[in-house]
This record gives structure tokens, C-alpha cells and sequence, in this order.
């Protein structure tokens, strides 16, 4: 379904921060991006999302493709309309909207009037707890309900391929494995393709079927997920684990011991 092929992005014509990335995401599946902060997990979101054009960012070599069309020249609206959704990190709600009124925005631009409320209950189905709060102002909901509602605004936009960034960002461990279990539902039960971006390794290959691993804008690691949560220097320097099962701060591992480039 999506192809990036070695791209490389620059932004203001200076800096560059992808170097040669090539990653795939095939129909139906969930693919975990994973790195530390800063590794250009989200620049790589943004050049397929069409989000760089806003930022004074560009795709400067290789290229995107999408369902067979290549689509890194288009704009963000452009991309959106043709499937594809990219739910940013930091939980932007429009807080002054009520839940139902911020669900309805993302699907401001579907023709399908008479699917949009079956929509909103399938929201509520997957999020009981957003439903709960249907009328109130998205600025008076916790963390975890925030996170909830922009999950479920994606959902409105009717993707085939979602791009989540951080959804465990700032949240408690038990509302990390809520909200991982409800996005491996949707993934099964719509269908639907999902990138996800995360520094929780755990939870991300927790439900991804293949996994990349990045380091300063390049892929370093990639591989199936089982794979990658075996592989001794994923679970060392992203899951805090050393050798023998003992925690491990990352101020503690002092070299980062790739001992293979790529998994098979």
C-alpha cells in the first residue's frame, strides 16, 4: 500500500534530517517506526502525510507512492483525500468544540452525510469512555480521553492508511495497554493499515506485524516485530533491558551495539 524509497528531506533548503529512508507498509497492516527522540520518526510521518509543505520542509530525493501513485508532490489535502490520515502527537484537540463537534470536523469533506452518525457510533463503540462525554468542551478531558478523540477523529476521515504519532505520549501504563489493545481492534475489524510512531517500543511491537528502528535519520534496524523485541540491542537500548532481564537506563548504555544492520 505505502512505499517510501530512499527519500531524503531538507528543511529551508539547509537542513537536512532523513537520509535515505526506505520503509513499506502493506495493506491491512500495522507497522511500528520506532527511535529516540529526535531520530526523525515524525519528519517521516509529515513527507508522507504532505505535513512538510507546511513547514517549510520538502522531499528533496527519492520518492512516496501510495496505492501506486506517487504522492510526495501533493499537498496535505490532496493526500488526505486520497486515504490517508496522520493523527499528530500531543493530543491537539480543538478545545473549545465539544467531543461530538470534533469528530464531526474531520469528516467536514465526505459526500456520505448519511454515514457520518453511523461513524460517530462506531467512535463511541471502540472510545465508551469519550462517549460518556459526547457534549463536553475536549479541553476538560484527561489525557487519555484526549488521546482517545483524536484517535477517533482519524477514524471519521475513513482512511485506509492511518499515521499515529506517540499515542502512548505522557499516558499511564494501564491506559497505554487500553488504548494499544482498542488500535489493534481497528486494525482487524476495519481493516485498516496503521504506522505507528513510538518510543514505547514494548507497546509497539506489542501489535505491529513488522517493525523499523531509526537513528539519526536513517533506518538502522528492521525487521518482523517478534524478531525485533528478541533482538538483544532493541531490548537494551528501547526497551531498558540488558542482557540478563535487569532494568537499564538509557544514561547507562553507553554504546549502542549493533551487531546486525537488518533483521531478515
Amino acid at each position: 500500500m505505502l512505499q517510501v524509497n530512499n527519500i531524503e528531506v531538507t528543511y529551508v533548503n539547509i537542513i537536512q534530517v532523513l537520509r535515505g529512508v526506505s520503509l513499506e507498509v502493506a495493506d491491512g497492516k500495522i507497522v511500528a517506526l520506532l527511535g529516540a527522540n529526535g531520530a526523525g520518526k515524525t519528519t517521516t510521518l509529515k513527507a508522507i502525510s504532505g505535513m512538510l509543505k507546511t513547514e517549510e520542509g520538502k522531499v528533496t530525493n527519492g520518492g512516496i507512492v501510495f496505492d501506486g501513485k506517487r504522492i510526495d508532490r501533493y499537498g496535505p489535502a490532496d493526500i488526505a483525500a486520497m486515504g490517508i490520515t496522520q493523527v499528530m502527537e500531543g493530543r491537539r484537540v480543538f478545545e473549545h468544540f465539544n467531543v461530538e463537534e470534533n469528530l464531526l470536523v474531520f469528516a467536514h469533506h465526505r459526500k456520505d452525510r448519511g454515514q457520518v452518525k453511523s461513524d460517530i457510533d462506531m467512535v463511541f463503540n471502540y472510545f465508551p469512555k469519550i462517549k460518556e462525554r459526547r457534549r463536553q468542551r475536549s479541553g476538560y478531558l484527561s489525557g487519555g480521553e484526549q488521546q482517545m478523540l483524536v484517535i477517533g477523529r482519524g477514524l471519521m476521515a475513513r482512511p485506509k492508511l492511518m499515521l499515529l504519532d506517540e499515542p502512548s505520549l505522557g499516558l499511564a501504563p494501564l491506559l497505554v495497554r487500553e488504548i494499544y489493545e482498542i488500535i489493534r481492534r481497528i486494525n482487524a475489524e476495519q481493516k485498516m493499515a496503521i504506522l505507528l510512531v513510538e518510543q514505547n517500543a514494548r507497546a509497539a511491537l506489542g501489535i505491529a506485524d513488522y517493525g523499523y528502528v531509526m537513528e539519526n535519520g536513517r533506518i538502522a534496524l528492521e525487521g518482523p516485530a517478534e524478531r525485533l523485541k528478541d533482538n538483544q540491542d532493541v531490548q537494551e537500548f528501547y526497551m531498558g533491558l540488558s542482557a540478563v532481564g535487569s532494568k537499564k537506563s538509557y544514561r547507562e548504555v553507553k554504546h549502542y551495539r549493533r551487531k546486525k544492520r537488518w533483521l531478515a
